[in-house]
């Protein structure tokens, strides 16, 4: 799906940069080359940047 679409930034890619880096979706999108044109997927992208890194953060558990 694509988060950005002035930039064609896919939300794969956002995460995978989230685990690489940290930042906000600006620097986010600075990482990919890429910055916010019209501003409106950034509340979205900010969103999908918190919930990977929560992710990477928790504890696996082993049954």
């Amino acid at each position: 799906m694509y988060v950005c679409v002035c930039n064609a930034i896919r939300e794969s890619e956002l995460r995978q940069v989230a685990r690489r880096s940290g930042g906000d979706a600006e620097a986010v999108y600075a990482t990919l080359g890429k910055r916010p044109n019209c501003g409106s997927c950034l509340d979205d992208a900010e969103a999908i940047l918190f919930e990977e890194r929560e992710m990477a953060c928790e504890p696996v558990y082993a049954e």
